[in-house]
């Protein structure tokens, strides 16, 4: 944990005000839910967003109704109205106020910026955007939060941050609830009785294609034993990945094999994982990457491409492939499903890598920095 030198000071009497909009969100969602409850602890708490969304915290927090959704100009007016009087204004997203708020202090968490990194893939009007907002976020804000070193190192790089203004802070891993049946799971998914798992929303830097691919080089006798399993949201974005649904539905074998659960049940998501014979992680650009180490708290091998901040996260835990490389990909595949040795050792090197990753370590870390903040 990271500790700084600080006044006594106590945090009651510390004001924080957050940005709480995006709780609903598949994984910035996460990041707020697992941080609001230990900080409500620790510090005189204000969330904007649905006060719906946001019941749960209406003991411990006061909430200020902001259904304005982000990305948008009337967001921007809105919170330098909205945002009242405190020590420190928290954006868990780089959509920060560009305007200025009545807070002594801002902090913004950059968990990426794949938007830059990527800019090929996106139009022109979102690359600016994404641009001008980190730009901000960076010069605006007392310190800047990231997930990872490889994001710390990306931030840097693509918005001239200075080093000492950015605190690495991992993000922990949430054990999920006992596992479901199979067969409960059957009836509800589709499933068959042994499958090779993904877990992600469908955009294209989750490299789905790749796995797609990877499963056409697999010998017959495996693919008849093993099918796919999506398991994630599957439309609603603005680029979604139309290469692999179009590989997909324009393949005899993968037409059959290869099962799109769409949302899953929080209760659900431990079962996938648990039930699976591998959990593949292909993504190109992540800047942490939660779902591997979901995948190793439900003894699940994982195999993951060696791109961005994965093997930071996944350590010595996982087998990697190169992204691009779908024979590579096959070969780590057919090694997991044939060799029960290595699946053990997967397994128990899975287990023992995720421990490393808590919540509660997280929000101690997170309590420090505005601490110190504040206190100095």
């Amino acid at each position: 944990m990271i500790i700084y030198p600080q006044k006594l000071i106590d945090m009651k009497e510390i004001t924080l005000c957050v940005d709480a909009r995006m709780i609903k969100s598949s994984g910035i969602g996460v990041y707020i839910i697992q941080l609001l409850k230990p900080l409500s602890a620790q510090f005189s708490l204000i969330l904007l967003g649905d006060p719906g969304e946001l019941a749960a915290y209406k003991h411990t927090a006061q909430i200020i109704s902001f259904l304005t959704p982000i990305y948008s100009i009337k967001e921007q007016y809105q919170l330098s109205r909205l945002v009242p009087r405190c020590d420190i204004f928290w954006s868990p997203h780089y959509n920060v106020p560009v305007f200025p708020v009545k807070a002594k202090y801002r902090v913004v968490t950059i968990h990426d910026v794949y938007h830059l990194a990527f800019g090929h893939d996106m139009g022109a009007v979102k690359k600016i955007y994404a641009r001008f907002m980190i730009g901000r976020a960076v010069a605006l804000s007392k310190k800047v939060i990231t997930v990872s070193n490889f994001s710390k190192n990306e931030i840097i790089r693509y918005s001239g941050c200075p080093a000492e203004k950015i605190q690495v802070i991992y993000n922990g891993v949430v054990q999920q609830s006992p596992a479901q049946t199979l067969q409960i799971l059957q009836s509800k998914y589709a499933l068959g009785d042994k499958y090779i798992l993904f877990v992600g929303n469908v955009k294209p830097h989750k490299n789905l294609v790749v796995l797609l691919k990877s499963y056409l080089l697999l010998d017959e006798a495996i693919r008849n034993e093993y099918q796919i399993v999506v398991a994630g949201k599957i439309d609603g974005f603005i680029t979604g990945d139309e290469t692999a649904f179009d590989l997909v539905n324009n393949n005899s074998v993968l037409k059959g094999k290869v099962t799109f659960t769409g949302y899953v049940d929080d209760k659900d998501l431990g079962g996938l994982y648990h039930h699976a014979s591998v959990f593949v992680f292909p993504s190109l650009y992540e800047g942490f990457g939660i779902p591997p180490l979901e995948a190793m708290t439900n003894a699940c091998p994982v195999i993951a491409s060696n791109a961005a901040s994965i093997p930071e996260i996944c350590g010595e835990a996982a087998l990697y492939f190169q992204p691009d490389d779908a024979e590579g990909l096959k070969k780590q595949i057919t090694s997991v499903l044939s060799e029960s040795q290595l699946r053990g050792q997967m397994i128990n090197k899975g287990l023992e890598r995720a421990g490393k990753f808590a919540w509660q370590k997280s929000a101690g870390e997170h309590t420090s920095l505005f601490k110190h903040i504040i206190s100095n």
